[in-house]
């Protein structure tokens, strides 16, 4: 089924979901210390290319998250893109490991894109260009250079912020296990002075996880030290309940494996015009068991304000209505399903409902349904694009969207 791909994809990126135990006392990767400026943790980046396709002008922007894979800076890079077509739908890639330092090789994990029989349109398989900032290579198979977008003077510009730490559960013995945390977050770096602070309070809110706006905010270093010490707090009660009797006949060490816990925070660009960002909140959590939960949240944001645009910022009251038909009709590709075939015959439900979980892009809507939402963990997250021509009567006005007459493709 197609909608499994974000599955797969959302593990792919993950270095270390479900590890074996240690192999060491401890493993505590460094803590990146809060820079005295928005600039950005070592092996970290946020990078815009344009998409020169043979023959065009530049058809598409791609936004290009870099974090590292796994708990240390050192590791190898763990990458998340984003770009539209003309209709302004977002697609997703998800980084793959490469042997080669100046290589980028990423993968299609959209349902509308990530299939295809004879395996091409899979891939985007790029190279550094040496003493450039450019990229080329193929996509799809096809030749392609992407060009790197610098930013104007003044422009609002980004941060990728990267934390991390480990502790082990029993630091005295030898392969006790190890739970490890991370956070990745992108911050306003330069810009109008007020856009900047409106902006920064508003997406440390969505770290955060705060559903309504006016909670007092923090800083980033100590909303992760908060972050940290419940972690730890939590791991070392969980490791005190669970010491298992000192006897090792398997040679795996003493002590629960199900203790090699996780839990990741990540924050990509899903859509970034003159006057509107929308980002991803994604968190992964491994406490044991057959497998770890994860989660995207969306999070859109007015740049004339710097303010969240939450589900009922965007959609008239009256939208409720009609959105589950909309919805029913576009998810049914996405799974499957031929028109006039039942919802339950591949999802769990028999209508479709109308989450709150939206981010806009310049061409519509994407509604994101968490695994077990209206679908078993193994056909994973569901993402439902609605295009504008659809949903202009159901939106509020104000918003910062391009006119009927001029839908972005960018």
């Amino acid at each position: 089924m197609k909608c499994s791909v974000y599955v797969l994809a959302g593990l792919l990126g993950l270095a270390a979901c479900n590890p074996q135990p240690s192999s060491t006392t401890q493993q505590t990767a460094p803590t990146v210390a809060p820079a005295a400026t928005a600039s950005s943790s070592p092996g970290t980046s946020y990078q815009i290319y344009r998409l020169l396709l043979p023959g065009q002008a530049d058809s598409l922007t791609l936004h290009l998250v870099t974090a590292p894979r796994s708990f240390d800076a050192t590791s190898t890079a763990g990458r998340f893109g984003s770009y539209y077509g003309s209709d302004g739908h977002p697609y997703a890639l998800q980084g793959l490991p490469s042997p080669a330092a100046d290589s980028v090789v990423l993968f299609e994990i959209s349902p509308e894109k990530a299939i295809d029989p004879n395996g091409n349109s899979l891939y985007w398989r790029l190279r550094r260009q040496p003493g450039r900032a450019d990229l080329a290579g193929t996509v799809g198979g096809q030749p392609v250079r992407l060009r790197r977008v610098q930013p104007a003077a003044g422009a609002l510009t980004f941060a990728v912020r990267y934390f991390a730490d480990s502790v082990a559960a029993y630091p005295r013995q030898p392969k006790s296990p190890v739970g490890h945390i991370s956070l990745q977050a992108l911050v306003p770096a330069s810009g109008p002075s007020e856009l900047r602070e409106a902006l920064t309070i508003s997406i440390l809110r969505d770290l955060r996880g705060d559903s309504i706006d006016g909670i007092p905010t923090t800083t980033l270093p100590a909303l992760y030290k908060q972050l940290r010490q419940d972690f730890f707090k939590t791991y070392h009660e969980d490791a005190a309940d669970s010491r298992l009797a000192p006897a090792d006949t398997a040679g795996i060490g003493a002590y629960a494996p199900g203790l090699n816990y996780e839990d990741q925070t990540a924050t990509y660009v899903l859509c970034r015009q003159p006057n509107l960002l929308s980002l991803a909140f994604f968190h992964y959590e491994f406490r044991g068991g057959a497998h770890g939960t994860y989660a995207t949240t969306g999070a859109s944001y007015d740049l004339r304000t710097g303010h969240r645009l939450r589900y009922a910022d965007i959609f008239q009251p009256a939208a409720a209505r009609q959105l589950p038909t909309l919805l029913g009709r576009a998810v049914r590709p996405l799974v499957g399903l031929k028109p006039e075939e039942p919802l339950d015959k591949q999802l769990l439900v028999n209508t479709m409902p109308v989450t709150h979980n939206v981010f806009l892009t310049t061409g519509g809507v994407v509604f994101i349904y968490q695994p077990y939402e209206i679908a078993s963990y193994a056909q994973g997250e569901v993402r439902v694009f609605l295009p504008l021509s659809e949903l202009r009567p159901l939106l509020r006005d104000g918003l910062p969207l391009p006119e009927p007459a001029s839908v972005a493709t960018q």
